[in-house]
């Protein structure tokens, strides 16, 4: 849609000024993750799976590359996602190129760390990402392991993730390396506040997102994150990222459950009222804005669990009753 390929309209009059696109194969993707719509045990051919709840329509690069060349002035980035297949690598550093050759728009890529290395992440920035992301979706390594790894015959680890993240803060610089948590399988909230410590004091930043099922995936019967909880992760994401508080100045309740900021009430209403700690995270535009706002891709319209725009009176006080909920 905000490439002119199909009509329609965002609802609230929200935009997308990052075009995300997911490199696909007609074998699909290796690994088999508890709660992803590409997973390899999912019923059903690679053309017929949805991923985030979206049917990703094919379309040959030259004329993604030509429609964001022509409308520069509204395309404030593309990230280019990776799925677990080896072939990728090399396709998505050729695609990289291929968009600088035409574009000066800017470039992340989302990777996958179990198929890439070192050097493949320099090739990446050398071609012209300076973004990169790495999806660790789970906060402690046994849910990890139980979504992602040997538990459900998938060839992801959790060390190797951190290792990658690790090698990739000093290839694409501090701030430049976002990574992906999921709120709302099967952690607590103490767990997932231990873990937005770590990726900020390594110097990444936190991309989060609510749990949402995938229809025909094996955790399509797992309820949705509960939003108050989902409130109160994306607010102490917030307070870590941008130094206001740090987890050691959390409270938490004996069940896991996030109940003090640390800070003043003075200041929690504050950062409340700016109604930023509840848009969506992500990666920046040349403005300094976040461009991949995802509009919708983790909720059910009318709900709204990241904010695409900055939220109105009316949505902030919303916020304040699920907060605490």
């Amino acid at each position: 849609m905000w490439l002119d390929l199909k009509k329609g309209l965002f609802w609230r009059n929200a935009k997308s000024p990052c075009v995300n696109l997911l490199v696909t194969y007609n074998e699909g993707c290796y690994a088999n993750c508890a709660y992803c719509g590409l997973a390899r045990a999912r019923a059903g051919a690679w053309t017929n799976k949805s991923f985030i709840h979206v049917g990703w329509e094919k379309y040959l690069n030259a004329e993604i590359i030509s429609r964001v060349a022509e409308r520069e002035e509204r395309v404030k980035r593309v990230c280019i996602s990776m799925i677990t297949n080896k072939r990728c690598i090399g396709d998505t550093v050729e695609i990289l190129g291929e968009f600088r050759k035409a574009t000066q728009v800017k470039l992340s890529v989302l990777a996958s760390p179990t198929i890439i290395g070192t050097n493949d992440m320099k090739a990446m920035k050398e071609a012209g990402a300076d973004k990169i992301g790495i999806a660790v979706d789970a906060a402690t390594p046994e849910l990890f392991d139980k979504l992602r790894g040997k538990s459900v015959s998938g060839p992801h680890n959790w060390e190797l993730y951190w290792q990658r993240i690790e090698e990739a803060i000093p290839i694409f610089g501090k701030g430049n390396v976002g990574v992906h948590l999921i709120v709302g399988v099967g952690e607590t909230e103490r767990e997932v506040c231990v873990t937005l410590q770590r990726v900020h004091d390594c110097g990444a930043e936190t991309h989060l997102f609510s749990f949402l099922a995938e229809p025909g995936s094996a955790m399509e019967n797992v309820p949705q994150t509960r939003m108050g909880q989902y409130r109160r992760m994306q607010l102490a994401r917030y307070m870590i990222d941008a130094g206001i508080s740090p987890f050691s100045d959390f409270y938490f309740s004996d069940s896991g459950r996030l109940e003090d900021f640390g800070i003043s009430r003075e200041k929690l209403d504050e950062v409340i009222d700016s109604g930023t700690p509840f848009m969506t995270s992500g990666c920046t535009g040349p403005d300094g804005e976040v461009a991949c706002n995802r509009p919708y891709a983790n909720m059910i319209i009318p709900e709204i669990r990241n904010f695409p725009f900055k939220p109105t009176r009316d949505d902030i006080e919303n916020v304040r009753r699920e907060l605490f909920s």
